[in-house]
C-alpha cells in the first residue's frame, strides 16, 4: 500500500517554488495546496494510542515525555503523565525548555497515578516507566491490557554544576526523549503482535541496544 506523506511532499514544493517559481506558488496550479500547513500528513482513520509516562515526582521526565509525544505523535498517540509520589508542580526549568521548544505547557501538571486506576480513567495501551530500575520504581495496576516498559533517563533533580551546565544537561535529556519517542512513533503497531511490540518496546529501553 503506498500512501503520500504530505509533510515530505511540501517540503519539495516550497523548495521548487523558491528556486523555479520565483517564489511564486500560485505558478505551481493546483499543486499549490499542498504547501498550506492546514493538510494533515496522516489523517488518523483508528482511534489514538493512549500512552502513560511513569516517573516518581511526576515533575520533569515523564512531562517532557508527555508534551514531546503529543507533537510528534500527530494525532496517533493520546500522551499522559503521572508519578507515585508526585511534586507539588513540574521543575520549571523542564516546563521552560520545553517551552522554548515550542511545546504548549499550560495543561502539564504533576498527578498521581492513581487519577488512571479509576473506572472512568482512559484505557491505557501503553505505560512506560522512566525512573532507573534502582530507584525502585514500579507501574500501577491498569489491568492486563496496557503493555510495559521501562527507558530510564537520568533525574534532572540530580544534575549538578551551574545554571547553564544544567541547562546543557536538561538539553541533552530532551534529546534523548525525543529521540527515543521518534523510534516508538516509527513502531509498526498495526502488523506487531503484542509478545513482538513488547520485545521491540524492551530494545528501545536497553542503552546496549538503542544509543540515545
Amino acid at each position: 500500500i503506498y500512501a503520500v506523506r504530505f509533510v515530505g511532499l511540501r517540503e519539495l514544493l516550497s523548495f521548487l517554488t523558491e528556486t523555479c517559481c520565483a517564489g511564486r506558488p500560485d505558478l505551481c496550479g493546483d499543486l499549490a495546496r499542498l504547501l498550506r500547513d492546514d493538510i494533515d500528513e496522516e489523517t488518523p482513520m483508528e482511534p489514538a494510542f493512549n500512552v502513560l509516562f511513569i516517573c516518581t515526582r511526576n515533575s520533569a521526565r515523564s512531562i517532557m515525555a508527555e508534551a514531546l509525544l503529543e507533537k510528534i505523535g500527530r494525532g496517533k498517540f493520546k500522551a499522559y503523565s503521572a508519578g507515585s509520589a508526585p511534586a507539588r508542580a513540574p521543575m520549571p526549568e523542564a516546563l521552560e525548555r520545553l517551552r522554548v521548544m515550542g511545546h504548549d505547557v499550560s495543561r502539564l501538571r504533576a498527578k498521581s497515578w492513581k487519577e488512571f486506576t479509576g473506572p472512568d480513567a482512559p484505557r491505557m495501551d501503553f505505560v512506560l516507566t522512566l525512573c532507573d530500575p534502582a530507584e525502585g520504581e514500579a507501574c500501577p495496576d491498569l489491568g492486563e491490557r496496557p503493555i510495559t516498559a521501562i527507558w530510564p533517563f537520568p533525574d534532572p533533580a540530580k544534575f549538578s554544576g551551574s545554571a547553564v551546565e544544567r541547562t546543557v544537561l536538561l538539553n541533552q535529556l530532551y534529546g534523548m526523549i525525543r529521540r527515543r519517542l521518534e523510534a516508538f512513533t516509527s513502531l509498526p503497531f498495526r502488523s506487531l503482535e503484542r509478545i513482538a511490540l513488547k520485545a521491540r518496546l524492551d530494545e528501545l529501553g536497553d542503552s546496549n541496544k538503542f544509543t540515545v
